[in-house]
């Protein structure tokens, strides 16, 4: 059945010709929601909160971007003004209720128009296949659609930010562990998941691998294993820990990412930075850490590092990738505790020229 926000009389239910710009265009904001939840973050919350306003931070200083901030209530608006007050001039708040923080699942992805306009795309979102159903996330995309001002294109169909990666120029990668996973759209064949993704984002080439990171709740978005850092270039990791529980998995990425080409027939250029290596949590299991969950903003890259050897290293290989930008590192070690990191908690608006 189609979601909530899909039965709205102001819904833009026409599909015009649309595409999703690279992360690298410029943006208007990032959207972004204020960790508030006590009783899911527990002690992490207030360190999750630091994290998260040096992630703001980053974002916006230096005449990076606007900030637009969804706040469960006045309490949690408090706080955040209190944490993000040296930038409170690039902040608008929002009064709208979430389950939690991962916005980059729970918000539209915003796409462009044949005419350059900009459009909320708003698909079905089911808890990552039914595993963490959290009041309000199901309504998180249209009711940013509307704080945004911007036309709503809805999808009667599941499909979460994080697991798809684009260039801008038609290429999209993803996993079938996820995309194709029976917990999103059972019946929906690989075929019929590309043609939905060639009208919701403007994908000409669907390039599909396998399986992400242990323990990732999320079933392997991409977001966490591949990204584009520029036309026909893709960052991925390599395990440098011999404990590394990823590291035949991240070998199989780079094994299949060197076979393919993109949606303008470019061959893929390939570069591998290390990988954070075992991080664990209070029970002594993995977490799904990853420093390629990083996002690029209009000014700074900002890349989750988690108190790790390989946290430097990191860091100075994407600042090679980046040279117009600043790429700075900021622990998301509490974040991670509930189970993402930087690009899963936020959304970008792409400007309009």
């Amino acid at each position: 059945m189609p979601g909530p926000f899909l039965a709205r009389n102001d819904v833009d239910m026409t599909h015009p010709v649309v595409h999703q710009p690279a992360e690298w265009d410029r943006h208007s904001a990032c959207w972004l929601a204020w960790p508030s939840h006590g009783h899911l973050w527990q002690e992490n919350l207030a360190p999750a909160q630091a994290e998260f306003a040096a992630l703001c931070l980053a974002i916006a200083e230096d005449g990076g971007e606007a900030l637009d901030l969804l706040v469960q209530d006045a309490a949690a608006e408090a706080e955040a003004r209190k944490a993000l007050s040296s930038v409170i001039g690039q902040v608008r708040f929002h009064p709208v209720p979430v389950g939690d923080i991962w916005l980059r699942d729970t918000a539209p992805i915003f796409v462009k128009d044949g005419a350059g306009a900009l459009r909320a795309a708003c698909f079905r979102f089911n808890g990552w296949g039914g595993k963490y159903v959290l009041p309000d996330d199901d309504q998180v995309a249209g009711r940013v659609a509307d704080r945004s001002g911007l036309p709503r294109q809805g999808h009667d169909w599941i499909l979460e930010g994080g697991s798809v990666e684009v260039d801008g120029e038609g290429t999209v990668l993803t996993t079938r562990q996820c995309l194709l996973n029976p917990n999103r759209n059972p019946g929906m064949s690989q075929a019929e998941i590309e043609a939905a993704l060639r009208e919701g984002l403007g994908a000409e080439k669907v390039l599909w691998l396998d399986e992400g990171l242990t323990n990732d709740h999320t079933d392997g978005h991409i977001d966490t294993l591949v990204r584009f850092v520029a036309p026909g270039v893709v960052v991925c990791m390599e395990a440098k820990d011999p404990a590394d529980p990823n590291a035949a998995t991240l070998d199989r990425l780079a094994e299949d990412l060197a076979t393919f080409t993109d949606a303008r027939g470019r061959k893929l250029q390939v570069v591998r930075i290390p990988s954070p290596g075992v991080v664990l949590d209070e029970a002594g299991d993995f977490l799904p850490a990853s420093f390629v969950n990083f996002y690029i903003g209009n000014r700074s890259v900002v890349v989750p590092i988690y108190g790790t050897p390989y946290d430097e290293a990191a860091v100075a290989a994407l600042a090679a990738l980046f040279p117009r930008h600043r790429v700075v590192g900021r622990s998301a070690r509490a974040i991670l505790s509930g189970g993402g990191a930087f690009h899963c908690i936020t959304q970008q608006q792409p400007e309009v020229l």
